[in-house]
């Protein structure tokens, strides 16, 4: 990372959804520690949002705001939005927030109702489009963005969740190659992120000790992990169009 590319991220703004996560704070704290303002979505964890918004003013002197939103109903995507654009307009995008659909190591497709299907996509890949979509403009405006997906490495293998969210990530990669190609000559950047098996996330299914065994560095991921990964795209102008996986090895890509 060029001293020279982070400092230019310094007061820029970055919105991250589903901040208040295992991943989602250490990425704020990784984009915050670039000097980089940040807005806090969240969806009900509101103590835990106020209290990142607390340390990342206190550690790193920068500007955070805590927004909450289901991202499961597209007008509060666009309320969302609107509230950022009215004061926050950021020029980088995190979508991180992702959900299950209350279903997790399912080996039937029959176990997973259409209505739930439609509810994960939504939150985990439409609302994703739709913010990107309502945020793009002010980013070409300034010449400069970065927009980065959370997936899963379900979105590469079919993981171990369910169909509907393998099929909701396999779907963001598709997005990210499609805009990383319309928008790359104009300073636009899109790539993504896959993880597996990261502690201290919600949607793990199973215990850590037994999951570490499907691994074959033998050991869950890091938040941190996935956040440095975060970091090195959005430091990286010449990284575009990519799809990192960030899971111990499971994926050889």
């Amino acid at each position: 990372m060029a001293n020279a590319q982070a400092s230019e991220l310094k007061g820029q703004t970055a919105l991250v959804t589903g901040a208040t996560g295992g991943i989602g704070r250490a990425i704020c704290h990784s984009l915050a520690s670039l000097g980089c303002n940040i807005i806090i979505h969240y969806l009900s964890s509101t103590a835990e949002a106020e209290q990142l918004q607390a340390d990342l003013r206190n550690q790193y002197g920068v500007d955070a705001y805590t927004l909450q939103a289901d991202l499961g109903d597209y007008d509060d995507v666009r309320h969302l939005h609107s509230y950022c654009a009215a004061s926050h307009q950021p020029t980088i995008l995190i979508n991180n927030a992702g959900a299950n659909g209350g279903h997790s190591g399912t080996t039937s497709i029959s176990e997973v109702p259409i209505e739930d299907f439609e509810k994960t996509w939504r939150i985990n890949c439409g609302s994703a489009y739709l913010l990107t979509q309502l945020c793009m403009p002010f980013m070409e405006e300034q010449g400069f963005g970065r927009v980065i997906f959370i997936s899963s490495v379900a979105g590469f293998t079919g993981g171990v969740v369910g169909p509907h969210y393998a099929s909701s990530k396999s779907a963001l990669h598709g997005l990210i190659h499609w805009l990383a190609g319309a928008y790359a000559k104009k300073g636009i950047t899109v790539n993504g992120v896959a993880p597996a098996l990261i502690e201290q996330t919600k949607m793990l299914p199973g215990s850590n000790e037994e999951l570490a065994k499907k691994i074959p560095l033998g050991r869950l991921g890091m938040p941190e992990e996935v956040a440095n990964t975060v970091k090195w795209m959005v430091t990286t102008p010449y990284v575009t169009n990519k799809v990192v996986g960030v899971d111990g090895g499971m994926f050889p890509q």
